[in-house]
């Protein structure tokens, strides 16, 4: 054997000696580290995590909330705001301007009678149906999820009488 060889040699076990021991210790720290790990349980973290923040109450038939129901604050403008009816105009303005103020995707514009002619023609109960299905690129409701059937009614009578 010449003397590279015994070199390599002597360099190559000295490489597993250490890769050896470094494994050795990395295993014993990993145990030391995991060690108060038994106590751990990932289910409880995770449904822990993911526990809602609170819950609702609905009020039973005779409209008196349970007694552990938690109300508004007295000032919340959303809980006013969802308490007061919008008109159809108000409507309008928070939902359907958007679309039908600019003609976005081939929605008729309010006061455009020649693009309104046809539609009207159809009747309110077509117009009706389209606004609560969606039709085209109107999503149903044209997202006024809020609105009832009523609202959407006066809303439409609402455009045509400003588009004819």
């Amino acid at each position: 054997m010449s003397s590279n060889d015994k070199q390599f040699a002597t360099v190559f076990v000295a490489v597993l000696g250490i890769l050896g021991i470094l494994a050795i210790i990395l295993y014993f720290i990993a145990g030391y580290l995991t060690a108060d790990m038994a106590a751990y349980k990932p289910e409880e973290v995770i449904l822990e995590n993911i526990k809602p923040v609170g819950q609702v109450n609905i009020a039973d038939e005779s409209g008196a909330a349970d007694a552990g129901s938690v109300a508004a604050p007295a000032g919340d403008a959303a809980t006013a705001a969802a308490a007061e009816p919008m008109s159809p105009e108000q409507v309008y303005q928070s939902k359907c301007l958007a679309c039908h103020g600019t003609g976005v995707a081939g929605a008729p514009k309010l006061g455009d009678a020649a693009a309104w002619a046809p539609r009207i023609a159809q009747g309110m109960d077509t117009l009706l149906a389209n606004a609560t299905n969606g039709l085209n690129a109107m999503p149903p409701k044209g997202l006024c999820m809020e609105c009832s059937g009523d609202d959407l009614k006066a809303v439409i009578d609402y455009m045509v009488q400003n588009s004819q």
